[in-house]
């Protein structure tokens, strides 16, 4: 019987279109025919559909080829398709009927009546059993053994789209094996033939039951802290897991919603609500205004780009010393906005002083975004001079020219390792805090920076490093068993920075209230079983020590307790300004910038730990290369 269906498969696929126009043909005449049957067979009856009959035909074959009946993939068919072959069949019988009554062509009344309605139900129903055989000819033709069994989490509108989606087309081949939902009205019912078998709690079982291979969690207006639990139980089962995106991806468009389908990420089990931001006190400070983004092709810095674009600002100047990622973010943008946006893309290092002069002598900025940065905590211990040309050097130059050319706002971007120190990094980002405060008290500008933790998916950061390494089959390295370290997303920070430059009165550190730490050890869990694997059996996790520099855990303030100030926004708080010598910082500024020059390494160090008080330098010589927390 397979056999059977396959040849039959084969031929339809190949002549499609040849087919269906001999079967409606075929369906014309018999349907322009039987009212003269049923009446009964006359000779003049017969006489007269011989005379009508080619009209009929013609105009009948006519109007479905001008109506673009046979272009129609009948495989993907849906209800617009079969409405538009009806439609063609009540145009081929008006335009009959006209043909007929304007050149005195005797047609019975009757005629006319049980053809339309015989031609309509027929070639409709023809169709339909056409695409019930291309279905049965492509499951045939697909190796049975190849089907994923998919059980849904949710039996919602999402679910019934998704459902539909795959009956129409399903080139993953997903075979739906049932349904769950919490909705206990529900369980017992069937959604498009799918039954909804119980509830979430029950998904390990089920999915044993059902010989589960894959889950998608299908409610996209979930909140966080169900679909984390959710993703918690369904992370248990060994099952990939995708998700469908939140609501109003989707509203924009509802056609091929198995391609919205995405894999579940680790931000979707941070437990907590995104950070979001009223951002109308943000557009109005940026429209109009010209400005420009160092580092502005880094993971920080394009997302700085997006979001600025969006506001309307009269210029955006993107300034980057690697020209690839400069390039990328340059033609996002260009897409984007088509020609609508004014930008400028500037070849450029921080660290050149006379560049900067050249660049801001001949535009008039508003406000900078100081986003360019060495940000690799091992890489900056072994490299400390680099760290010091870049996020000194560089943020005195930036600083600098903001001040001579009377720029309104300087935003640096800082982080949380700033705070106490233990890496040259984050004692280099502390030392820039400190030339931006300072600043602020001797310039028209108003100098703020805004810190924050790490950042889900930046360059460099852990969880790229992690998927790659389950990819390749593992270990997955982590630093440490107990490491800690606060999450955000790219646009919840970059949200932030922005939002913090309105605020802005000069002086101010601005922190983000990032929820509670989370452990880098359950986040490399949390991976590999989403990626549908057992940590320590199918992955090995391997700790291979702090590396230099690195901490257990950071700390967004130097003293919480003492400095912390609330400010109208929910999540932002300020840090109080600790009091430094300024004329001692910028001696040793320049004392650093020359041992930076000589790599002194030893002179670099002492100079830090006499800038920054609160450094305590690690050193851990026995760690092997691991992920990246930056």
């Amino acid at each position: 019987m397979s056999n059977i269906y396959n040849n039959i498969y084969k031929i339809l696929n190949k002549y499609r279109k040849y087919i269906l126009v001999l079967i409606d043909t075929f369906i014309a005449i018999i349907s322009y025919l039987s009212p003269h049957i049923i009446s009964g067979i006359h000779p003049d009856k017969i006489q007269w559909f011989e005379n009508t009959w080619p009209i009929y035909i013609a105009v009948y074959m006519g109007t479905f080829v001008v109506m673009g009946v046979y272009k129609n993939i009948w495989r993907y068919a849906g209800i617009q398709d079969i409405f538009k072959c009806l439609q063609a069949s009540v145009t081929a019988n008006i335009i009959f009927l006209i043909i007929t009554k304007s050149f005195n062509i005797f047609v019975r009344y009757y005629v006319y009546i049980v053809a339309f309605i015989l031609t309509s139900f027929c070639t409709m129903a023809i169709r339909v059993v056409y695409r019930a055989l291309l279905i049965i000819g492509d499951k045939n033709t697909k190796k049975l053994s190849h089907y994923t069994n998919i059980m849904i989490v949710g039996g919602g509108q999402a679910t019934v789209a998704i459902l539909n989606e795959i009956n129409r087309n399903n080139p993953n081949n997903y075979r739906i094996k049932c349904i769950v939902d919490d909705d206990k009205i529900k369980i017992g019912r069937n959604i498009n033939s799918v039954p909804v078998v119980s509830q979430t709690e029950d998904i390990p079982a089920i999915v044993k039951k059902y010989d589960i291979e894959e889950i998608i969690l299908s409610i996209p207006s979930l909140d966080k802290d169900n679909k984390k639990r959710i993703l918690d139980i369904c992370a248990d089962t060994k099952c990939k897991l995708k998700i469908l995106p939140e609501v109003y991806s989707l509203l924009t468009n509802n056609n091929n919603i198995l391609d919205k389908l995405r894999d579940v990420q680790v931000e979707d089990l941070l437990g907590r609500e995104p950070i979001s931001l009223d951002c109308t006190l943000t557009k109005e400070y940026i429209q109009g205004k010209t400005v420009l983004v160092t580092g502005g092709g880094g993971s920080i810095g394009s997302e700085l780009c997006r979001q600025i674009s969006s506001y309307e600002p009269k210029k955006l100047i993107i300034l980057d010393i690697y020209e690839n990622n400069a390039y990328n973010i340059q033609q996002e943008l260009i897409r984007t906005y088509s020609g609508k946006l004014d930008m400028e893309v500037e070849m450029a290092s921080v660290r050149d002083k006379n560049k900067l002069d050249k660049l801001f002598s001949h535009r008039d900025i508003d406000i900078i975004f100081h986003a360019a940065a060495h940000k690799h905590v091992p890489l900056m211990e072994k490299n400390p001079e680099e760290a010091i040309k870049n996020n000194v050097i560089g943020t005195c130059n930036v600083a600098q020219v903001a001040h001579e050319y009377n720029v309104e706002k300087f935003v640096l971007i800082s982080t949380d390792k700033a705070v106490n120190p233990t890496s040259v990094m984050g004692a280099t980002k502390r030392i820039a805090e400190m030339i931006i405060q300072s600043y602020n008290i001797h310039s028209k500008t108003d100098y703020v920076a805004v810190r924050f933790g790490n950042v889900l998916g930046s360059n460099g950061s852990v969880i790229p490093l992690f998927k790659e390494q389950i990819k390749e089959g593992g270990p997955v390295t982590v630093t440490h068993e107990e490491i800690t370290r606060y999450f955000m997303t790219i646009p919840e920070a970059v949200q932030l920075v922005i939002r913090a430059s309105t605020m802005a009165n000069g002086g101010e550190i601005f922190v983000l209230d990032m929820g509670e730490p989370v452990k880098i050890k359950d986040l490399a869990y949390n991976l590999i079983k989403l990626s549908g694997l057992e940590p320590e059996v199918d992955i090995d996790i391997q700790y291979t020590g702090l590396r230099p520099g690195e901490k257990l855990y950071e700390e967004l303030l130097i003293s919480k307790d003492k400095n912390q100030i609330k400010t109208n926004i929910d999540k932002i708080f300020i840090e109080r300004p600790t009091e430094f010598d300024e004329h001692e910082l910028f001696e040793l500024i320049k004392e650093l910038e020359q041992a930076a020059h000589r790599v002194d390494i030893d002179r670099i160090i002492l100079l830090i730990e006499k800038l920054v008080p609160t450094y305590k330098r690690t050193i851990n010589t026995n760690c092997k290369e691991s992920s990246e927390f930056a």
